[in-house]
């Protein structure tokens, strides 16, 4: 290793500082340690612009580190010291009209009680449940149906629904209840089911320098557009376009784009790809993821 960066962690705050840089109002319900550590956090956020009046501060456990080892070929490694992480467990949420939640295997409590938070709630509501360390992929039952969007990557989309194909794990999200959910798919887009209809997105891809967080800048991406009043297809690219503007640098958020940035780049790199496509019809693979 010849590097190395300390940045804000935890796919939720990731969310949250890509959405408050994206121009959404934005808060953030959380649990930090009172330690060095979540004075980062919390500093981090404040200066993004997000609303941390419902991050407590746990009296005794630390914050929440991760360590991510990324190998020059692309792969990577991930460990977690949970530390408070394991005891968030809302009661109530702030007021919003969108509420999404993710690291939901990491947080048993919150996991737990995030079918009746979602469906007491007058908000859409989006959930990211990032990787399962335990293997199982098991779900609090009537959490799927609870849901308007699901945004997996395609590994956890295959896991969560045991199938073997994109497709097939978008009509499980589906047949449980799933308004739209979305499968994001690295260098090959994003593919979202709305009904019967298949809506996809891919941008020509940047050289990435970090991909920590693409995932989570994808869903701030996605979101801000849906909740903007933009179509699906559009929401694709403009997640798609956040997610790989935020590799541009290392840590997951010092890149996270404006709105401005993220149109911009969703507009040309979609013209890029589709001239790529016109010259090349048989390479193309789409039409038209802290406490």
């Amino acid at each position: 290793m010849s590097s190395g960066a300390l940045a804000l962690g935890g796919s939720a705050a990731i969310v949250a500082h890509g959405a408050a840089r994206l121009g959404l109002s934005t808060a953030l319900a959380a649990v930090v340690g009172r330690d060095a550590a979540g004075d980062f956090v919390l500093d981090v956020l404040t200066s993004a612009g997000v609303d941390i009046a419902a991050v407590t501060r746990h009296p005794d456990l630390p914050t929440a580190l991760t360590v991510c080892l990324d190998g020059p070929d692309g792969d990577r490694a991930i460990l977690t010291a949970p530390g408070c992480l394991a005891a968030f467990d809302p009661r109530q949420l702030p007021p919003a009209r969108h509420i999404h939640a993710a690291s939901y295997f990491l947080q048993p409590a919150l996991a737990t009680r995030l079918p009746d938070l979602f469906r007491t709630t007058d908000a859409t509501c989006s959930m990211d449940t990032n990787h399962d360390p335990s293997g199982h992929w098991h779900l609090t039952p009537g959490l799927l149906e609870a849901c308007d969007y699901v945004l997996p990557n395609e590994a956890e989309a295959l896991a969560l629904t045991g199938t073997a194909t994109v497709d097939e794990a978008l009509a499980g999200f589906v047949k449980a209840g799933v308004v739209t959910p979305v499968v994001k798919r690295g260098r090959d887009g994003a593919t979202a089911r709305k009904g019967t209809e298949l809506h996809s997105a891919r941008l020509t891809p940047l050289d990435p320098v970090d991909t920590v967080g693409a995932g989570d800048s994808f869903d701030a991406g996605f979101l801000a557009a849906v909740l903007n009043g933009d179509d699906l297809d559009r929401a694709l690219a403009i997640g798609c376009a956040c997610g790989a503007l935020s590799t541009r640098e290392v840590g997951g958020t010092a890149a996270q784009p404006s709105w401005e940035q993220a149109v911009a780049y969703a507009a040309d790199a979609a013209d890029s790809a589709n001239s790529t496509d016109a010259a090349n019809p048989a390479d193309s693979a789409i039409t038209p993821g802290v406490p």
